[in-house]
């Protein structure tokens, strides 16, 4: 039991610090990249330009997936995880101390986008193994509890964030911007160092040393998931869009939405985001050992579903100009429907993969999913408002595709008992994703 709580520690710390990580850059972009790093006369222009830097570091997830997965499946999970969580906090820690435009003119945002790649490779590749290292030590009847465990570390990594820069706002404007803001980017190596400390002290996986000591190890476990289980990989990355899209649009476009076009201040859309981020922490787990008595397809669907119905009440709710129901909308979303989807998608695309190759597969088909649909979230969402005269109809017929993309991407899964709790598969599952 002592080591369970170890290894779910270092699982939950690690992942909650590089989504801290991470998160700060969509949240700053918002307020201050565009302003001191992508500079430019149209202040719609200089956010979408923030926005699309947010988003190209979402293609070097999937490389960072491809490339630490594989540590993960010849090496190990422990030395993935220790490699992914320096390099988030070296490239965080860079942006904290980066000279601005005015400064240094184009090498400013240069610098920045290069920050933000490494950002992009390091969390491809923590993601895959964070999630493994929970599911893999979990009991049979414990998978769905255990791996929704660094799931949290999403929410709470979007907390920090959300905590830290609610109080650097509450500086005078002049002081926010010359140097408050780079105060969380600096902050950040502490929590890095401790991370650190923490999986330094763990062990690898009982279901990856079974699988080396057996011999069960792929040579080349990229070539081996995409030719025998490729599949199972767009499963995965359809599976990925209900989650990623509406993720982005609750909890990082929200925030320029709601202080630039409806009038809220800055500390209520930070507050209402972390508000509904510390509804999801508390959801995720609940959801997840309740997906071990009746199956993570059905929490799954209900996500999908609930997806399909909230984004015009959302809308409605955050169109009121009440600081309640702002952040009433933002629990829904974000602490719910999200929470309840997050909670169960790692484990989920876990029971797509042996073992052997399983840090590889679902690493591709999770980032690839992120990818597509999460990096041009909030770069859509803003290109939708301008160009539809601020009407926020368009996006959430957007979040409502995101729904259905996922709802088809499902519906090739034939096997009823695919999302349920099981021993490791004796075959391949190469056919409609089928373990039997």
């Amino acid at each position: 039991m002592k080591g369970n709580v170890r290894v779910l520690s270092a699982s939950l710390i690690g992942s909650a610090i590089e989504w801290f990580d991470y998160f700060l850059y969509g949240t700053v972009a918002s307020l201050v990249f565009n302003q001191l790093f992508f500079v430019n006369e149209d202040p719609t222009v200089g956010l979408m330009i923030a926005y699309t830097s947010f988003a190209i570091a979402f293609f070097l997830r999937p490389i960072g997936g491809v490339i630490f997965s594989h540590i993960g499946d010849k090496l190990g999970r422990r030395k993935t995880l220790i490699l992914t969580l320096g390099l988030m906090g070296i490239s965080t820690f860079g942006m904290g101390v980066l000279p601005t435009y005015q400064v240094i003119g184009i090498w400013a945002p240069i610098f920045l986008t290069c920050m933000r790649f490494i950002q992009g490779l390091a969390l491809g590749g923590e993601w895959g193994g964070a999630v493994l290292l929970a599911v893999e030590y979990a009991p049979k009847d414990k998978k769905g509890l255990f791996g929704s465990i660094p799931q949290m570390g999403i929410s709470i990594g979007l907390i920090l964030g959300s905590l830290v820069m609610s109080v650097m706002t509450l500086l005078p404007e002049a002081q926010f911007m010359s140097w408050g803001w780079r105060v969380p980017f600096l902050l950040s190596v502490v929590l890095v160092g401790f991370g650190l400390w923490i999986r330094l002290g763990i062990d690898e996986t009982p279901a990856f040393k079974k699988a080396q000591a057996s011999g069960d190890v792929s040579k080349l476990p990229i070539a081996d998931t995409l030719k025998y289980h490729w599949k199972a990989v767009l499963i995965a990355m359809g599976s990925k869009v209900v989650e990623t899209a509406p993720f982005y649009i609750f909890g990082t476009f929200i925030v320029s939405y709601a202080t630039n076009q409806l009038g809220y201040d800055n500390t209520a859309a930070l507050s209402a985001v972390m508000i509904g981020a510390l509804s999801a922490t508390i959801m995720i787990p609940i959801i997840g050992s309740l997906s071990d008595k009746i199956g993570r397809k059905k929490i799954y669907m209900f996500s999908i579903f609930a997806t399909i119905i909230y984004p015009f009440p959302y809308f409605w709710m955050l169109e009121q100009g009440s600081v309640f129901l702002l952040i009433l909308a933002t629990v829904i979303g974000l602490g719910i429907i999200w929470g309840s989807v997050n909670a169960v998608l790692g484990t989920m695309i876990s029971e797509f993969f042996p073992a052997k190759i399983r840090n590889t597969g679902i690493s591709l088909g999770y980032q690839l999913g992120a990818a597509i649909a999460g990096g041009t979230a909030p770069l859509v969402a803003t290109a939708l408002l301008a160009k539809f005269n601020n009407s926020y109809v368009p996006v959430a017929l957007y979040m409502m595709l995101a729904a259905f993309i996922s709802l088809f991407a499902i519906s090739f899964v034939k096997d009823k008992n695919q999302f349920t709790a099981k021993p490791e598969p004796k075959v391949n599952m190469n056919v409609n994703v089928n373990t039997k």
